[in-house]
C-alpha cells in the first residue's frame, strides 16, 4: 500500500492552512492526501450536556472532512483525497498514524504580526515521538510565501520556488536528513540552503573574543568539514544548486534568519525511546517556535 501525505485536522484556521500545505506536497510527491480528525471522547458528565449532543458529535466528525475534502478536490484537480475519523487522545492518535504516512502535516497558530509559530501541546508532543518526518505549517500560510515575488514584487505561486533550508550538524550528519532536504529542493525545482552554526569548544571559548587567528582557524576548519559531508551529496544531485553557510554562533538563530527567505526549513531529530529527557533538540524547539516558513522535522537514529 503507498504512503499517503496525512495531515491532522481539526477544523480550525491553521489546520486548514496545514491541509492546503500538504495538498501541495502531495502534489509534488505524486502521492494520496489523507485528512484525519482525532474525536477526543468528552468525560461523561459533558457528553450528556445539550452543547456536546449528537448534532455536535456529527459536524465534527461528517461536516469538517467532507466540506474540507470536497474544497480541497477542487482546488488541487486529480488529487486523490481520503478521510478518516478516529477516537483517542489526539496526540497518541497521530504519532500512531504517522507511522504509514510519508510525512504527517500538523498546523501551528502564527503569531499575529511577529513572523513564527505558537506550537501546541499535540504538536510538540507528536514531533517528539514520532518516527516519520512532521511539517509544521503555521495559520495563514499561503502559496505565494513559499515563492519568489514577481517582476513587479508582487507575492506569486506562479514563480519559482524559493530555497529549501537545511540546518546540518557536521559533527553527527544524518543521510535521511540530508536526503530529505536534498528531495524537497528537487521537487521545488529550487536551491539548497545548508546552514550550519557553530561554537567553539569549552577550553577555547574563553580567549576566542581577542584571538581572531584562533577564530578564524575554527571557523575555516568548519568550512571545510561542512564542505566535506556534502561533497558526495553534490555528485548524487547534480542539478541542485547548493550554497554553503558555516557561522559561528546559535544554529537556530541562524536558521531563523534563514527562514525569512525559504519556502521550506528542514532540521533534524534524534530518535529517543526513553520515556526521560527531551525529545526534540534544543536547535529544532527555535526553529519550531520561530521561523517564518513551515518546518519540517525529520526523525533519524
Amino acid at each position: 500500500m503507498p504512503r499517503t501525505v496525512t495531515v491532522g485536522l481539526d477544523g480550525t484556521r491553521e489546520s486548514r492552512a496545514a491541509a492546503e500545505w500538504a495538498a501541495r506536497e502531495a502534489q509534488l510527491l505524486g502521492l494520496p492526501l489523507k485528512l484525519v480528525q482525532v474525536w477526543e471522547p468528552a468525560p461523561a458528565p459533558m457528553a450528556q450536556a445539550p452543547l456536546l449532543g449528537a448534532e455536535t458529535r456529527q459536524h465534527w466528525t461528517e461536516r469538517i472532512p467532507r466540506e474540507t475534502s470536497e474544497g480541497l478536490r477542487l482546488r488541487h484537480r486529480g488529487l486523490d483525497v481520503t478521510t478518516e475519523q478516529l477516537s483517542g487522545r489526539p496526540a497518541e492518535v497521530l504519532t500512531d498514524v504517522a507511522r504509514d504516512a510519508e510525512l504527517l502535516v500538523l498546523g501551528s497558530r502564527g503569531l499575529g504580526g511577529i513572523g513564527g509559530f505558537v506550537v501546541g501541546s499535540v504538536g510538540l508532543a507528536v514531533v517528539a515521538h514520532a518516527e516519520r518526518p512532521v511539517v509544521l505549517v503555521r495559520a495563514g500560510e499561503q502559496a505565494a510565501d513559499e515563492h519568489e515575488t514577481d517582476p513587479a514584487g508582487i507575492p506569486s505561486a506562479a514563480t519559482p520556488f524559493r530555497p529549501v533550508v537545511l540546518g546540518l550538524d557536521i559533527e553527527n550528519p544524518d543521510e535521511e536528513l540530508i536526503a530529505f532536504a536534498f528531495a524537497a529542493a528537487v521537487r521545488r525545482a529550487t536551491s539548497l540552503r545548508v546552514v550550519h552554526g557553530w561554537n567553539p569548544p569549552p577550553y577555547y571559548a574563553y580567549g576566542l573574543s581577542v584571538d581572531l587567528e584562533l577564530h578564524g582557524e575554527l571557523s575555516r576548519r568548519e568550512t571545510a568539514v561542512l564542505t566535506e559531508v556534502l561533497a558526495p551529496w553534490r555528485e548524487k544531485f547534480p542539478d541542485v544548486e547548493v550554497g554553503e553557510e558555516s557561522s559561528y554562533g546559535s544554529p537556530g538563530h541562524h536558521l531563523v534568519d534563514a527562514s525569512r527567505e525559504a519556502s521550506l526549513v528542514v532540521v533534524g531529530r534524534r530518535i529517543r525511546r526513553s520515556p526521560f529527557g527531551a525529545h526534540i533538540g534544543s536547535v529544532a524547539h527555535t526553529v519550531l517556535h520561530h521561523s517564518t516558513a513551515p518546518v519540517a522535522v525529520v526523525p533519524h537514529p
